[in-house]
């Protein structure tokens, strides 16, 4: 800081005044980038490194003790979240390993739920699912009896290491070839779903057909003409009725923006007792010793129609919370992506270890970090996002916590309840949460008074919340109001010792949960109705919040201003792995719409300017580089033309490259470098990572982000919504080789600024160096300044055209007729 600010003082009063115009737009652009740096910088002051004690976690909960004295899981219960849309973009196949991993996840059987949101509303995702309930059966003991690790089946039986390590029991090989024989079955069975799904429509749609035929001639006159015969071509469920859904062919009420609300249970709660195999059961392996319970699977697709906004994933997610806090009420709520599994089995034990922690009562979530498969080695696009997941994220645990990212995180569903943390009052600077505007505000719903009612955890006072008022917030179901304070109560740490505050008696939740009735399914699709959030607080103050394409950054955000804390769990194995995309132009539409939702954020009300006083300084600087980090672009476009332009003109930024433009420079540099030595130091990331990154900063900043600003500016200033959408592709044959998809080159105007920055500075550098040879005084500390400059450019760039490149030489047309278009542009100007 020390030298930035010396060198910035020494820029603004030492002008070049042969070439004020470019003296000038460099300095904007530094001073700019200064304030971009310290925004970026300032919240990593506080770096914090956690880990969690499983064996403590397990002496308090599940060891026999005077309150538990048969050791009964005493841990609360968490509703697991799997979101998908489309199964032609997101392969069934995926997600069902998904559900797989979860439903193996070392936690108490009868406390663990999962529930996926097929927000498309298809009957392969359906059946796919039964299809995963039903190898479940067979998977989920086989991981268990030989503690297998990972418990997605597809990534275990790829894995290249030796399975066969650390295993003693005599018949794992024997069991593992026979689970494998019947997860190639199981595969080929959800392959052929779609396949197996039109010839059985087809053949009850030409049965109707039929009966339509019979029943026209049975009516008709004999001299009455037969008339065509239109019969729905609907898409049939197995058990011969029409699919509640999205039929392949769409139709009235049929379509993905119109159909009714499905609510399944594909497997029923467990009972509280574990239960063995039976040598009696005809299952390919032993499971005598082996507990075979297997937790609640829900199938839930919410009630979409014309006319309503659904909110995307955000009002999925939001339906979710609804029907599981009817039908299981874990307090606890960890969501994840359809391709992003359990790695580690024991990480749902390790994020409640902060949330059983003493205080863990005023957390609002525990985010994991994300890691990926499948990528690269060089990771050419830094696609792992390894220092934001490893050095940004880290260091914002040391402050109010690290922000939402959208999956793999661990909810206390109070604080996604909108309410405010436990003792606001001793914690200075926090805004209540008024869910009646204009009226008097609730205070939070976990502070209760020293005599709680252990039966749901509140009382009700003058001073504590009017549950009269709650319907005004969360809709009209009383089931789900009742639920609101058993949750809570349940969601408390152990009141173990005199310092934790707001706890529950232990042994408090090792009763048995009431039995899934009729009515209460009736109620959770009552919830997942399309109509239910009408005149509610649901997504502005309550739930995921709306209004954003990056829903996640902002729900953090609204929870980290009413004063609440999260932790970022780095688990000692990953605790979940996912997919990236390793394509450039896949990548750079995945930045621009991360871009475009901070810039939504910057316009928005969700700005870090206008955050309450109960948010940390430091932390009201991290969400105020989230939605300024885009319009560094406008800067970073600009700089990044000016080596070109003081090498056709001749000019530097500098009057000459005195000793102090030098010192100066070089002290920068200097420091910057310990600097990032020390962050690869702490953080434990290579220095090829680091790079990766620093390279994509610059390949992002002049493409997706730019675009994304150009996009916000239009929409607020013009309400113009434009897009930036594939045109077309040039594809090679090796669609079965490794990484295949890093070598596609699908074109995309976001690729235009890049490509024309390659070409001016390469121009550039020609000219520079044809004009100082021929000069009668060559100016060789200008051209040195000039072509270093340019250098620093596409030497960042380089990952970028090696993208265009594609393999083996199969470029675009597209682009050879841009880089013909810019040369031929930029000569004629020079001429000129």
């Amino acid at each position: 800081m020390a030298f930035l600010g010396l060198f910035l003082t020494w820029r603004v009063r030492n002008p070049n005044e042969d070439a004020m115009w470019l003296w000038g737009m460099s300095v904007v652009c530094e001073i700019w980038f200064a304030f971009s740096w310290l925004l970026d910088q300032l919240p990593k002051l506080c770096p914090i490194n956690r880990c969690a004690d499983l064996n403590v976690l397990k002496e308090k909960f599940e060891t026999p003790n005077p309150r538990n004295p048969t050791g009964k899981s005493d841990l609360p219960g968490i509703d697991m979240f799997v979101s998908t849309a489309d199964p032609e973009k997101e392969p069934p196949l995926v997600t069902a390993n998904t559900i797989l991993s979860i439903l193996a996840a070392d936690y108490p059987v009868e406390k663990l739920s999962c529930y996926v949101s097929d927000d498309g509303g298809a009957l392969l995702t359906f059946e796919a699912m039964a299809e995963a309930a039903s190898f479940a059966n067979l998977w989920v003991p086989f991981c268990r009896k030989h503690d297998i690790e990972p418990r997605n089946p597809e990534s275990y039986f790829t894995l290249k290491r030796d399975p066969y390590k650390n295993k003693v029991r005599p018949d794992f090989v024997r069991d593992r070839r026979r689970v494998k024989r019947e997860y190639d079955e199981y595969k080929v069975r959800i392959n052929g779903l779609p396949d197996s799904i039109r010839r059985r429509s087809d053949a009850y749609n030409a049965r109707e057909e039929m009966k339509a035929l019979k029943l026209q001639r049975h009516n008709k006159n004999d001299d009455e003409p037969l008339e065509n015969v239109k019969v729905p071509k609907a898409t049939w469920m197995a058990d011969g009725t029409h699919w509640p859904g999205t039929w392949v062919v769409p139709g009235p009420e049929h379509s993905k923006g119109d159909h009714a609300g499905i609510i399944q249970v594909m497997l029923k709660p467990p009972s509280d007792e574990p239960l063995n195999g039976s040598s009696i059961d005809a299952k390919p392996i032993d499971l005598t010793e082996v507990d075979i319970r297997l937790p609640m699977l829900v199938y839930v697709s919410r009630e979409k129609r014309p006319g309503y906004d659904h909110n995307k994933k955000a009002g999925a997610m939001n339906a979710l919370v609804r029907a599981s806090a009817i039908m299981s009420n874990g307090p606890f709520i960890l969501n994840l992506d359809c391709d992003h599994y359990i790695y580690y089995s024991e990480a749902l034990r390790e994020g409640m270890c902060f949330m059983m922690d003493r205080g863990g009562d005023r957390l609002c979530y525990v985010q994991f970090p994300q890691r990926f498969e499948g990528i690269d080695p060089s990771d050419r696009y830094a696609n792992r996002n390894t220092v934001f997941f490893d050095v940004n994220m880290r260091a914002l645990d040391g402050l109010q916590g690290p922000m939402y990212v959208g999956t793999g995180c661990l909810f206390r569903r109070t604080a996604l309840y909108g309410f405010d943390p436990p003792r606001s009052k001793e914690h200075p600077g926090c805004c209540s949460c008024c869910f009646a505007r204009g009226k008097k505000k609730p205070a939070s719903v976990a502070d209760a008074p020293e005599e709680e009612d252990e039966s749901h955890g509140l009382r009700e006072t003058d001073d504590e919340m009017n549950l009269a008022l709650l319907p005004k917030s969360f809709g009209n179901s009383s089931f789900l109001i009742d639920s609101i304070p058993v949750a809570e109560f349940q969601g408390r740490p152990l009141a173990d010792h005199p310092s934790v505050k707001n706890g529950r008696q232990p042994g408090a939740l090792t009763n048995s949960r009431e039995p899934l009735g009729a009515a209460t399914v009736a109620e959770a699709i009552s919830v997942i109705s399309c109509w239910y959030e009408d005149k509610t607080e649901w997504g502005q103050r309550v739930g995921w919040i709306y209004g954003s394409v990056t829903e996640d950054v902002v729900t953090g955000y609204r929870m980290h201003n009413r004063g609440w804390r999260s932790i970022y769990c780095v688990t000692k194995r990953d605790a979940f792995r996912g997919t990236a995309p390793i394509n450039l132009t896949d990548r750079l539409h995945q930045v621009l719409r991360w871009a475009t939702g901070s810039v939504e954020i910057f316009f928005s009300r969700n700005n870090a300017l206008l955050a309450s006083h109960r948010m940390k300084f430091l932390q009201k600087i991290a969400y105020m580089n989230v939605g300024i980090y885009p319009f560094t672009s406008i800067f970073l476009v600009v700089y990044c033309f000016l080596p070109a332009l003081s090498l056709f003109s001749g000019q530097f930024i500098v009057q000459s490259l005195s000793v102090a433009f030098l010192t100066y420079l070089l002290g920068i540099t200097i420091t910057l470098c310990l600097l990032a030595v020390l962050e690869i130091k702490w953080s434990g990331i290579t220095l090829e990572e680091w790079w990766r990154n620093e390279q994509f900063w610059l390949i992002g900043g002049t493409s997706a982000h730019l675009a994304a600003v150009i996009q916000g500016l239009l929409k607020v200033m013009a309400g113009i919504e434009i897009s930036f959408t594939l045109t077309s592709k040039s594809a090679g044959d090796d669609a079965d080789e490794d990484y295949a998809d890093l070598h596609l080159i699908k074109w995309t105007s976001l690729m235009i600024p890049p490509i024309t920055i390659m070409i001016t500075n390469v121009i550039g550098i020609a000219v520079g160096v044809v004009r100082t040879i021929y000069s009668e005084l060559p100016q060789w500390s200008r051209l040195l300044g000039g072509v270093f400059f340019s250098f620093w450019v596409l030497v960042h760039l380089y990952p970028f055209a090696k993208g265009l490149m594609g393999r083996r030489g199969r470029t675009p047309t597209v682009v050879f007729v841009w880089a013909g278009l810019i040369a031929i542009t930029i000569s004629l100007l020079w001429v000129a």
